[in-house]
């Protein structure tokens, strides 16, 4: 099928053609470069689909198992290990982060629960002195940074979004619990067991099946809706000394994405690299088997990972977010299939989710980058077609 000038490749179950004809639409209306989708249904795969090329700046095509950098879609995955951990009675969420991680109690975050952490809670979004790339990429560094900072609201009272230091915190927590290395360790325990291709610290054997990605604008065309933030949010972004920019500015200068370095370092918040299949699977492992085999969350912690723990103006973002125990749950700042749905994006490009009782999973990744954080159109143009395509199923 072609979208444009695109060929989509890939395949589609029967009723599920409305998602192909969205993702064709973003390549002829929205700019799209090269990307994937996934979907799953009730452990089955149902949605298939790839096209464009495989790097941004270049005209090699996307192939099948093409994966590309999903920045804070990784959040998801790893909140997966944590509840995981949690499941097996290895953590407990109503417990202070210091008596897992005893140097986390410095400077008034001795009562920082650990659910604190999964919900954004922890009042730890910036960092005094942001770290450098190579920096950040030391978990040893990391961890101590953390560890070290005063929080900017006293824990649990409030919530913003810890878009970069998310990182350090439940990477190092996945540590002082397991022993591991956080990287290893989701591995071992989620990608392996799963089936899927996903990686937080990419392998050098992996690095010929991942596509370089940047920054994209909008197309100036008719067919493609213009979206103007808000003033407030401008306004915060704008602001160096906001917590906004300074949430995002933990890692100074901004990182290389393309660069191998970067890519092989364990960075939890924002470099995970993986397919859209293999986003989607892991998701449908949490919510069901995945073609008759595994499934990593019990109905229990399912619904602990989508009981709503933080909700309106987030300090960070500006705009009103939910979340649950690691999860953006559906909203206006970011739209899912349902309100039962949980997951997450990542800024300007991915999303994945899960969505409990529809049995579907979800995974978009691109090599694009656009200006949006939580709700980027060409994501939502396919979860709409999704729905769409649910409800003519009857679903």
């Amino acid at each position: 099928m072609e979208g444009g000038d695109v060929i989509v490749n890939g395949t589609v179950a029967e009723g599920f053609e409305p998602v192909r004809e969205a993702f064709a639409a973003n390549f002829a209306l929205l700019g799209e470069h090269g990307a994937a989708v996934a979907v799953y249904r009730d452990g089955r795969r149902v949605v298939d689909l790839w096209a464009g090329a495989k790097d941004v700046d270049g005209t090699a095509p996307w192939e099948s198992g093409t994966a590309q950098i999903v920045r804070s879609a990784t959040k998801g995955v790893v909140a997966a290990g944590l509840l995981l951990l949690h499941q097996r009675g290895e953590l407990d969420l109503d417990a202070p982060v210091g008596t897992y991680w005893p140097e986390y109690k410095a400077a008034g975050k001795e009562r920082t629960l650990v659910r604190h952490l999964l919900a954004h809670r922890a009042g730890v979004p910036v960092l005094d002195r942001p770290l450098t790339p190579a920096e950040a990429a030391d978990p040893d560094l990391g961890a101590a940074a953390v560890a070290a900072q005063s929080p900017v609201w006293e824990p649990g009272t409030d919530h913003g979004y810890h878009a970069q230091t998310y990182s350090w915190l439940t990477g190092e927590l996945v540590r002082r619990v397991t022993g591991r290395p956080v990287g290893e360790w989701l591995a071992d325990e989620i990608a392996g067991p799963v089936g899927a291709d996903l990686w937080l610290g990419l392998p050098e054997a992996e690095r010929g099946r991942v596509g370089r990605v940047g920054d994209i604008e909008a197309p100036q065309s008719a067919g493609a809706l213009k979206l103007r933030p808000k003033r407030s949010v401008s306004a915060a972004y704008a602001d160096p000394d906001s917590l906004t920019r300074r949430a995002f500015a933990a890692i100074t200068p901004l990182p290389d994405e393309n660069d191998p370095a970067y890519r092989a370092a364990a960075l939890p918040a924002s470099n995970g690299i993986a397919t859209a299949d293999g986003l989607a699977r892991v998701y449908a492992s949490l919510i069901g088997e995945v073609d008759g085999g595994v499934r990593l969350f019990t109905p229990e912690t399912v619904e602990l990972a989508r009981a709503e723990q933080s909700a309106g103006p987030d300090r960070v973002l500006v705009v009103a977010t939910r979340f649950g125990l690691g999860y953006m749950l559906h909203g206006s700042a970011s739209p899912l299939l349902s309100p039962g749905s949980f997951g997450h994006p990542g800024r300007g490009g991915a999303l994945a989710f899960a969505d409990p009782e529809s049995g579907i999973a979800f995974g978009y990744v691109t090599n694009g980058f656009r200006k949006s954080v939580t709700a980027d159109p060409r994501a939502q143009a396919l979860v709409r077609a999704l729905k769409v395509a649910l409800g003519a199923l009857g679903a």
